[in-house]
C-alpha cells in the first residue's frame, strides 16, 4: 500500500473531526435518531468531493511521474511477504468505518450505512486500482481488490452478525534500520516511513473480550490482539540485490498482546468520543509476546 493509498484514511479522519470547531460539540457530534437531510447532504457532498478531488489529484500528480500503459493486470501477491495486502485490508476497513459512522450521525438507515458508507472503502480504492492499471509501473491487482473486499467484508459482517464491531482491525508503527537502506523505497521521513516501511507496520486483530463473554467481570475497555509484521525486505520479492548486497533474510513475526477499546471508555464527552473512536485504530503499546523462526521474544511494550 502506498503513501497515496494511505494518507486517505486521513481525509476521512479528519472529515470525522472538522465539527470539533463548532459550539456545543455535544449537540452537534450526538447522532440523528432520525434522517437529518441537511447532515445526510453535507456528508456526501463532503465524501464525493474529496473522494474525487484525490483521485484527480493522484491521478495528475502522482502518476504523471511515471510512464503509462495500456490497462494492465499485474500478480503481485507474493510481494512484501503480503504487508501490502493487509494495508489494504485495514484502509479498506477504517474508511468503511468512518463511512458507516458518518451516515449514522445523519440519521441514515443502517440498511443504507452498510450499502453506502461501509463500502466507501472498496470503491474509492478499487477506482486507485484502476489507475494504477494504467500505469507501467504497477499493473491492476485483483489481489488487492480481494483485500479491499477483506476489509469491508470484517466491518459489514460484523455489522450483520452481532450489530457491533467485536473485533478491531488496528495498526502500529517502529522506525527500522531498513528504511535507511532503502529510502528511496521504505521512506526518508519518519511520516514516509510509518506509510512505505512494511518492516515497522504491524496488523492487529483486536477482540473485545466482554463483548463476546457478556460478564461483569471482564473491564469493557480490555481487549485481547493477535498481530502480524514482517521484517528484512528492501524490496517486494527476494530478488538478487536483496540476497547479494545485504545480509538481511526476510521473516515473517506473529504477536499476541493485550490491548484497550478506547471506544469503551466512558466519558458524557462527545468530543472526547469522537477522539477516541478516530484513535482507536491505534494499538495501544502493552507488554506482548513475539514469535518467528528464529526465537520467541517478550516486550515490555511493543508497537
Amino acid at each position: 500500500m502506498r503513501f497515496s493509498v494511505v494518507k486517505h484514511i486521513i481525509f476521512f479522519v479528519l472529515l470525522s473531526t472538522l465539527s470539533f470547531s463548532q459550539s456545543k460539540f455535544d449537540e452537534f457530534l450526538t447522532p440523528s435518531d432520525s434522517l437529518n437531510k441537511p447532515r445526510r447532504n453535507a456528508v456526501v457532498i463532503s465524501q464525493a468531493s474529496l473522494g474525487t478531488l484525490t483521485l484527480i489529484g493522484l491521478n495528475q500528480l502522482w502518476y504523471k511521474d511515471f510512464e503509462r500503459s495500456k490497462f494492465h493486470t499485474i500478480n503481485d501477491n507474493n510481494e512484501w511477504l503480503q504487508m501490502d495486502k493487509l494495508g489494504h485490508v485495514f484502509t479498506s476497513y477504517q474508511l468503511g468505518k468512518h463511512g458507516a459512522q458518518l451516515l449514522n450521525w445523519s440519521g441514515v438507515s443502517e440498511k443504507d450505512q452498510l450499502l453506502y458508507g461501509a463500502t466507501l472503502g472498496f470503491t474509492f480504492l478499487s477506482a486507485v486500482e484502476i489507475l494504477d492499471g494504467y500505469s507501467k509501473e504497477w499493473g491492476f491487482s485483483w489481489g488487492d481488490i480481494l483485500a479491499n473486499g477483506a476489509g469491508t467484508g470484517l466491518y459489514v459482517g460484523q455489522d450483520l452478525l452481532w450489530k457491533e464491531q467485536r473485533i478491531a482491525l488496528k495498526y502500529s508503527f517502529h522506525q527500522t534500520k531498513f528504511a535507511k537502506q532503502r529510502p528511496d523505497k521504505l521512506g526518508e521521513t519518519y511520516l514516509e516511513q510509518i506509510l512505505k516501511d512494511y518492516n515497522g507496520q504491524t496488523y492487529w486483530l483486536s477482540a473485545n473480550l466482554h463483548a463476546f463473554f457478556k460478564t461483569s467481570k471482564i473491564p469493557k475497555w480490555l481487549n485481547v490482539a493477535v498481530g502480524y509484521g514482517a521484517e528484512g525486505m528492501l524490496t517486494g520479492t527476494k530478488d538478487i540485490d536483496n540476497q547479494v548486497l545485504t545480509t538481511n533474510q526476510r521473516y515473517r513475526q506473529y504477536y499476541l498482546s493485550f490491548d484497550l477499546n478506547l471506544n469503551a471508555i466512558n466519558t458524557n464527552s462527545k468530543l472526547l468520543k469522537s477522539i477516541f473512536n478516530v484513535f482507536n485504530m491505534i494499538k495501544i503499546p502493552l507488554p506482548t509476546l513475539e514469535f518467528n523462526k528464529k526465537r520467541a521474544v517478550f516486550h515490555l511494550f511493543y508497537y
